[in-house]
Order: C-alpha cells, then sequence, then structure tokens
C-alpha cells in the first residue's frame, strides 16, 4: 500500500514492529521529552510517533497545556511527552519553566530536541542549553525537504560529532525518517547508544568553585535533586523562579515530578 506524503491520518510503517498505542499508559518501559522551538513540527512528529490520539489536560498547577501519547516498539513501550514550544530555558515564562522543569526534575529517558532545518542556527541556542541538564537526548532536525528545497545543506555526521549526539534527519509531514528516529530513541533509553554531548567549559575556577560549594549546600538541603550542578549555576545567575522554589520550599517537591507523568 502506497502512503501519500501529506495524509496525516495514515499509519506510518516501520521497522521494528512499531505500535501507536494512543493514550494507553499502563506500564511504559520508558518516557521520551519532546521539546523544541515552535513552528518546527514538533506536534507533527509527537502524531507520528502516537497515532495522532493525545492525552491533553494541564501541568499540576498551571494554565499550560500538556499532551502525551504512547507507542510500542520492540516489545517495549514508550510515553511521549510533548513539551511546550521554547526558545530557551532561562527566562522566566511558564511555558519555559514547565519545559526547563520537566527535563531538569523529571529525568526523562530520552529528550528528543525537535529542530526546523532551515534555521538550525536559531535552534542551536535551546539544543545547548538542554545538553547542559541532560546526557541522554537526540537531535531530529526536522524539515529537511524545505531545508533541500532552499539548498540548505547540513553535514549531518558533523552536526552529530560536534555536539556529541546522535541527529536524525526527518521531513515529518511526510513521514520521512521516522524509522530511524524510533529506533535511536529505542538505542538511547537502552543504552545501547551512549551519548557524550558538548557541554560549556569556559567557566572560570572562581565560578566552579561556587558551583561545586553551592550544589553541596542544595544536596544536603534537597537530598536527591537531579542536576544540582546546574540548579546552582542558575542561582548564581539569578534565576527568580529556582530563587524562589529554594526559598518557600517548592524545589523538594520538584524532584519526584517524573511520577506524576508515569
Amino acid at each position: 500500500m502506497s502512503v501519500q506524503p501529506n495524509c496525516e491520518s495514515c499509519p506510518v510503517h516501520l521497522k521494528g514492529n512499531l505500535k501507536r498505542l494512543g493514550i494507553d499508559m499502563e506500564k511504559v518501559d520508558y518516557v521520551v521529552a519532546l521539546a523544541g522551538n515552535p513552528n518546527t513540527g514538533k506536534s507533527t512528529v509527537f502524531n507520528n510517533l502516537t497515532g495522532l490520539r493525545q492525552h491533553t489536560g494541564n501541568w499540576p498547577g498551571k494554565t499550560v497545556g500538556r499532551a502525551e501519547g504512547v507507542f510500542g516498539y520492540n516489545d517495549e513501550r514508550y510515553k511521549v511527552v510533548d513539551l511546550p514550544g521554547t526558545y530557551s530555558l532561562l527566562s522566566t515564562s511558564t511555558d519555559e519553566e514547565v519545559a526547563r522543569n520537566f527535563i531538569l526534575f523529571g529525568r526523562p529517558d530520552v529528550t528528543v530536541i525537535v529542530a526546523d532545518a532551515t534555521r538550525l542556527e536559531r535552534n542551536l541556542n535551546l539544543v545547548l542549553q538542554i545538553l547542559e541538564i541532560t546526557d541522554r537526548a537526540i537531535l531530529c532536525l526536522n524539515m529537511m525537504d524545505e531545508a533541500k528545497r532552499n539548498h540548505v545543506n547540513i553535514d549531518i555526521r558533523s552536526l552529530s560529532r560536534e555536539l556529541g549526539i546522535p541527529v536524525i534527519p526527518t521531513s515529518a509531514r511526510r513521514r520521512s525518517g521516522m524509522t530511524e528516529l524510533v529506533d535511536m530513541i529505542s538505542q538511547v533509553a537502552s543504552g545501547k547508544y551512549v551519548c557524550k554531548p558538548h557541554k560549556v567549559r569556559s567557566r572560570s575556577p572562581q565560578i566552579k568553585h561556587a558551583i561545586d560549594n553551592l550544589s553541596k549546600k542544595l544536596m544536603d538541603a534537597f537530598p536527591g535533586l537531579p542536576n544540582a550542578d546546574w540548579v546552582a549555576l542558575r542561582l548564581l545567575e539569578g534565576d527568580q523562579s529556582i530563587i524562589e522554589a529554594m526559598q518557600n520550599g517548592s524545589l523538594g517537591e520538584l524532584v519526584p515530578v517524573e511520577n506524576e507523568v508515569q
């Protein structure tokens, strides 16, 4: 059976026994976060993976909507959490706070960053910020058909080598690259593919010393706090939302956030 390129209701035929399980949330093996700038095709990627059926609602205590779905692949179940589209993890908007907190404290097994191949430089800001707080990420380089049409050439291997994570070229509207994306999600989630992401190394010895000291104090105050070094850096940089969460004790409440979506 032929698949029409832009038919969003058609099934995607992927090797490896992919099964779209819609909103059946029971007993998932892995959690996958979908992150990215607005208008990168993130929702189309989500729909391709989960079969166009979503569980929608709001994040706890927020008016920001969230969508979740499940797919099965090679006898394992993957919950996909579609995070709000955001340009940065560093500002104080509610959308960005939700995306940041889930990646930071929810500890998804894989974070798939969907980027627009026609505007890669603009999208890399978010990519590098995410790589500061997780070692398990995939860059889904979407809209490759548009990039080709606009004569934009991207060296996928070099980009992957520089970032230290797998880069999968896709055209989600045509379902091109979905096979490779699903297979790489499986490899990263299971540990078969070990990411070695690029991280900022240009901090002075004084900043590193301050981060180490503050990180230890955070761990004493909030045992089990993930990514304490990153939280310490944000405190030193004056992130008001993190400061308030520490002062009122709600920072500790963010530690088990992963249980809210599993």
